[in-house]
């Protein structure tokens, strides 16, 4: 899995969690990875980004199912398994399963922004 893809999944991890420092953290990464601004900008403002390649689709369509359903259907499975093979489906589940438990700890311990950082999220009606 490409680090861009990672990092968008980070992201997408980060916004379900509304989580702050992860979010301020792993934007610019995303950036620096080479996600476009607008995707970036859209996935902040709780919108399906409008503009994806199909890598970043299937990601997208991935792990927001398997955030916000707590499944993965039959044909979000297929979409990303054909993209990244079976390996990449467990790299990305590993990768959200991991910053799951990272959100859940600075969102726990109210983990302060870098100085002079503001929050980036606005809390989403989910």
């Amino acid at each position: 899995m490409l680090h861009k893809l990672n990092q968008f999944a980070i992201l997408i991890t980060a916004r379900f969690w509304n989580s702050q420092y992860e979010w301020a953290a792993h934007h610019r990464y995303g950036l620096q990875a080479g996600l476009e601004p607008d995707l970036v900008a859209d996935l902040a403002a709780g919108k399906r980004p409008a503009s994806t390649d199909a890598n970043e689709a299937a990601v997208y369509d991935f792990c927001h199912e398997l955030l916000y359903t707590r499944e993965i259907s039959d044909k979000a499975f297929a979409a990303a398994k054909a993209k990244f093979g079976e390996r990449g489906v467990v790299d990305l589940i590993g990768v959200m399963g991991y910053y799951n438990i990272v959100s859940m700890a600075l969102n726990s311990d109210r983990y302060p922004l870098p100085d002079g950082a503001k929050p980036e999220l606005e809390a989403l009606n989910q």
